[in-house]
């Protein structure tokens, strides 16, 4: 994806004298590219003449801040207690084998990214996994293609 970085000055010049900006131009940022590559980052640093350890620092740090780009839909799979003991990993593994990705990474073909949760408030489905806004539960191993097939 090639990003005019020049396209990013309304959004740091929105907040370049506030107290506390990083946070806030950062979010904007990444709701108008969907994520904060190393070069979007280094832009801002230079912008905000803030070292660009203390931005990768708060986008590493926070987990809302991505540094890839996601896929069309998120799962999210639940590796709450509940979730964990019926069976989860076995479907974390079954995903990563059928999208060929690890957890954190989005599939070849950009469909989706993979993602760990904790408790999604479903502990009676478990092992749930949420892809977008949709709640899958009772989940077996060998249904994770029929469902992602869905998509």
């Amino acid at each position: 994806m090639d990003i005019d970085l020049n396209s990013l000055d309304p959004i740091i010049d929105k907040f370049i004298d506030k107290r506390g900006n990083l946070i806030p131009i950062l979010n904007e940022v990444q709701q108008k590219i969907g994520y904060l590559p190393i070069e979007v980052q280094e832009y801002v640093s230079k912008k905000l003449n803030i070292p660009m350890s203390k931005i990768y620092g708060v986008v590493s740090f926070y987990s809302f801040f991505q540094i890839n780009p996601s896929g069309e839909h998120t799962i999210g799979l639940c590796m709450g207690t509940a979730c964990y003991v019926k069976g989860a990993e076995d479907i974390m593994e079954k995903l990563k084998s059928y999208l060929d990705v690890n957890i954190g990474e989005t599939s070849q073909d950009g469909k989706f990214t993979l993602t760990l949760t904790r408790c999604l408030g479903t502990c009676s489905l478990a092992p749930v996994m949420m892809i977008d806004d949709d709640v899958h539960g009772s989940l077996v191993p060998d249904e994770i293609p029929k469902i992602l097939d869905e998509y």
